[in-house]
């Protein structure tokens, strides 16, 4: 788990340094930051979908799996969380949860984490992950400048997601195909669209509800594609 663990220094050391620009900048030039990352966020999404193979599974994942984080109410598990790490720092931004949930999201649904941790936890050098935390480091400086200290604790989620994708290579390498890396992205492009129309205040979706829709797309690509 070496190149997690570099991918979580990165992150850290790079929303330190987007903590100090956000104490610095004007609050206008905070608001055009946050819709630029939505816009950006928006065009990734996008470009992940439209990536699948199979727009079914990529439809039947994200339905049962926004079903199934609605009856698990991780988005209301996510915010508690949140809220008690922000009452132990003492922190009183407003954007806490966002900028945990953002960061998170974005480091984490692109096929570099899913491919970087399998290449890992096959055996092999964790090149994927090193130019992974170069992008995040310097992606953090700019999310952390806008969104607060809630960037800096993504790096919680990071490890245990990226982690455990590694771990699961390590077991499971025999069963893991690109066609289902390939279906984890689509539909986790879904998942930063829906995040992109939070960011832009368009909708308030509860994105973590969407998260289920992963495995989802695992367990289909897996049972219905050779």
């Amino acid at each position: 788990m070496i190149g997690t663990l570099i991918n979580a220094a990165a992150v850290a050391v790079g929303s330190s340094i987007g903590l100090l620009l956000h104490l610095k900048l004007p609050k206008r030039y905070n608001d055009i930051l946050f819709q630029g990352i939505g816009l950006f966020t928006f065009f990734l999404g996008i470009k992940l979908a439209l990536g699948t193979q199979n727009i079914l599974i990529l439809i039947f994942s994200i339905v049962l799996g926004s079903l199934t984080g609605e009856l698990m109410k991780l988005e209301k598990s996510m915010e508690r969380i949140s809220d008690r790490l922000k009452s132990k720092i003492r922190g009183e931004s407003l954007l806490f949860s966002e900028g945990l949930i953002t960061a998170f999201l974005l480091f984490c649904m692109g096929s570099m984490t899913i491919l970087g941790a399998f290449e890992e936890g096959l055996g092999g050098k964790p090149n994927l992950l090193l130019a992974k935390s170069i992008l995040d480091g310097f992606s953090s400086i700019a999310l952390a400048s806008t969104l607060g200290i809630g960037v800096l604790f993504s790096v919680i989620p990071l490890l245990i997601y990226q982690g455990g994708l590694t771990i699961l290579a390590r077991y499971l390498g025999e069963f893991i195909v690109q066609n289902v890396v390939t279906e984890i992205t689509a539909a986790g492009g879904i998942v930063l669209i829906g995040l992109a129309l939070r960011i832009l205040k368009i909708k308030n979706i509860k994105i973590l509800n969407l998260l289920p829709s992963l495995l989802y797309a695992a367990a289909m690509t897996l049972i219905f594609t050779e």
